[in-house]
């Protein structure tokens, strides 16, 4: 509870749950904060962990992945002596609407007064990990947002000084997961940093030039290896494997994946998955002195909304 009522303090912690509640809506999976909120966790009985144990800790819904210098056949003895007994059963279904795409961009503020920082999240409902462009939309955000030298971080903050980090991702899961561009910034400087943010957003849709995509390709390809130092490592990395279904070759393949993608592939993606127009901006900071300019800067309207990303009460 200690923990869940800091988070009325912490900005960025303030954005990133309502900017989830309002891309996908409190009904949503991905619309609700994985740590509860203080009303849920406080209703919260006994009697509510022990069911939902028994109903999704079950070895039908679960995956061991064990990473050593061990044999396949020690192993799985110490296995089945220590978890031989656990019982499978009917695992609950969790069903995941389609969520609303935003008609048109909206800016949602959020009020944290004399806050000396904004906390900006701008973005959409993206795709699901089984996309079939994984590959291109991970070279355009490595251009895009997803590296120091990204076109978001090299404007932001080396060339404007607006704040000490710009980023953007894809967070793709099971269902359609969020994107989304960030960063913490001079309160002062908000409508500009929205205006910087917007202006790559609209750029990154236009063809990309030759070296900036070879830039991007090296970067990843060459960041491979150090994914696989340790053990931990290893195991993490075999994870989406099981998660998402992926094919048994995907880190054989991944190399010359990333090179097939070409010029055409960003500018594709890049305008079916990221509209400038139709996104939703979440920003929290000092009202007073901010809303102003996020009103003269005419991305779309300004509209406030309570802590949790709520339409305010009257």
């Amino acid at each position: 509870m200690t923990s869940l009522m800091q988070i009325r303090d912490r900005a960025p912690a303030i954005a990133d749950r309502a900017y989830a509640s309002i891309l996908y809506g409190g009904d949503h999976p991905y619309g609700r904060p994985l740590t509860g909120t203080e009303t849920s966790t406080k209703a919260i009985q006994r009697a509510d962990l022990q069911r939902f144990y028994g109903n999704y800790f079950r070895p039908n819904n679960a995956t061991m992945i064990i990473v050593g210098h061990v044999s396949v056949d020690n192993i799985t003895q110490r296995v089945e002596a220590l978890f031989g007994k656990w019982s499978p059963g009917k695992v609950p279904d969790v069903e995941f609407r389609e969520p609303r795409l935003p008609a048109a961009t909206t800016v949602y503020l959020i009020d944290k007064p004399g806050a000396p920082q904004s906390s900006v999240r701008i973005g959409t409902v993206g795709v699901p990990r089984s996309t079939d462009d994984y590959f291109a939309l991970l070279v355009m955000n490595t251009i895009l947002g997803g590296s120091f030298t990204s076109r978001l971080n090299a404007n932001l903050r080396e060339t404007k000084g607006y704040t000490y980090g710009a980023n953007s991702r894809f967070d793709m899961r099971r269902a359609a997961g969020p994107f989304t561009a960030r960063a913490e910034v001079t309160g002062a400087k908000t409508d500009s940093s929205l205006f910087e943010f917007m202006k790559e957003l609209k750029a990154i849709r236009d063809t990309v030039p030759t070296q900036e995509l070879e830039k991007a390709k090296r970067y990843l390809q060459l960041g491979l290896p150090a994914r696989f130092e340790t053990t931990g490592d290893i195991a993490s990395q075999i994870i989406p494997i099981v998660l998402y279904d992926l094919p048994p070759d995907y880190f054989n393949t991944y190399v010359r994946r990333i090179e097939e993608v070409t010029q055409a592939d960003i500018q594709r993606v890049a305008n079916r998955y990221v509209d400038p127009a139709r996104m939703s901006v979440v920003i929290v900071g000092d009202r007073k002195s901010i809303e102003p300019g996020l009103k003269g800067l005419g991305v779309g309207d300004v509209v406030i909304r309570d802590l949790s990303g709520q339409p305010l009460r009257p």
